[in-house]
């Protein structure tokens, strides 16, 4: 189930990234061959209409568009020039180019607001907690803690902590703080939920100590921030706000771990378990659509987020190479070879089948383990 929900969103964001291309290629009058759902071989050819033609394909991951006029080795007409992608002017091919990532960009936002609007969990005050249900949430956990000794992780939530003779009665960051750092040196039972399908509910023993905060080395912890989050439906506007904010925090998150990664990679420190392959998204989705809707909604906009910025590295394979392209021939004033964009696409397609190859056996790697 998990992987054909995978290919679902798979199929729908990359729909919506060739949407992109297609309609900005026709705004700027440049004809689309084909449009196509699935890759080939064709299965079915649902029509023409303006010159395009729509079709389902056999091969169920993803989708794509014939645009018209991208090669150079072909002796146009003047009638076809008027409709090809290299006789554009280079600020029309850099739209075209550049549209697929916009719309996966805004397909995010819509996502993100959506859930919003829906209900999505969202970090509040405790003086907001009044009349919502609110659930006392591990943000993060130190390491070396006596928390990240007994395997407490972030997104755990605290439903009750107890001394022998105390117990925990308002579930608030500040009380749930207070009550740790007053009990110095005495073992506590933390009751946390972290299968939200099953309500597994696990006890395991704290005791407090000093040192584990660096702002405040003499107070007791257990080394974890909390949260207070409540599902809150936003209005509209405030959606639409809200959703631009996520997105935007999204798209630096995502650009700044994947620059870091890659300069791990040419460094040899990239630290492959920590990267999820096709089948390890496969499993995240999965995980995402048996908590709810909303959840799968918000993990589908995140990675809409991942398909826009990988799409912007500068390799010949994906649209950030194209693009470019498109800048070194505006700066020389001609056409790229053929031989060398050819050469170049072929290292690019290398490069990401390589990677896809060592991420995908990390991927079986951990399932296994």
């Amino acid at each position: 189930m998990s992987f054909i929900l995978f290919f679902v969103v798979l199929i729908v964001l990359i729909i919506v990234h060739e949407l992109g291309h297609f309609l900005v290629a026709k705004f700027f009058g440049i004809k689309v061959e084909e449009f196509g759902v699935g890759y080939p071989p064709r299965a079915l050819a649902l029509g023409t209409w303006g010159g395009t033609t729509y079709t389902l394909n056999w091969l169920p991951f993803g989708g794509f568009v014939r645009i018209f006029g991208e090669s150079h080795d072909y002796d146009y007409t003047p009638e076809e020039r008027k409709q090809a992608f290299i006789y554009k002017s280079r600020w029309a091919q850099a739209a075209v180019l550049l549209a697929g990532i916009l719309f996966n960009i805004l397909f995010a936002w819509f996502l993100f607001s959506a859930t919003l609007m829906m209900g999505a969990p969202t970090a509040i005050d405790e003086s907001e907690a009044v009349g919502l249900d609110a659930r006392l949430i591990v943000s993060s956990v130190v390491a070396g803690s006596p928390a990240n000794a007994i395997g407490l992780i972030a997104g755990d939530e605290i439903v009750g902590l107890r001394t022998t003779d105390q117990e925990l009665t308002e579930l608030l960051p500040s009380v749930a703080a207070t009550f740790i750092s007053e009990r110095g040196g005495q073992t506590m039972t933390l009751s946390y939920i972290r299968d939200r399908e099953t309500q597994e509910v696990e006890e395991v023993s704290l005791t407090p100590a000093h040192g584990v905060l660096a702002d405040s080395p003499g107070t007791p912890a257990v080394g974890i921030a909390m949260a207070l989050v409540a599902n809150r439906s936003l209005s509209l506007p405030q959606a639409i706000w809200q959703g631009a904010v996520s997105t935007l925090t999204a798209l630096q998150t995502v650009g700044s771990g994947l620059a870091n990664f890659l300069i791990s990679i040419v460094t040899g420190s990239a630290q492959w378990d920590q990267v999820a392959g096709p089948i390890g998204i496969a499993g995240l989705v999965g995980d995402a659509s048996s908590v709810g809707l909303v959840y799968l909604m918000y993990f589908t906009a995140f990675i809409s987020i991942n398909l826009a910025v990988i799409n912007l590295i500068p390799l010949p394979a994906l649209d950030g190479g194209r693009l470019l392209f498109v800048a070194i021939e505006a700066i020389i004033r001609r056409p790229i070879s053929p031989k060398i964009s050819t050469a170049f696409n072929v290292i690019g397609f290398t490069l990401l089948i390589v990677l896809m190859v060592i991420v995908t056996y990390h991927d079986i790697a951990r399932i296994f383990s």
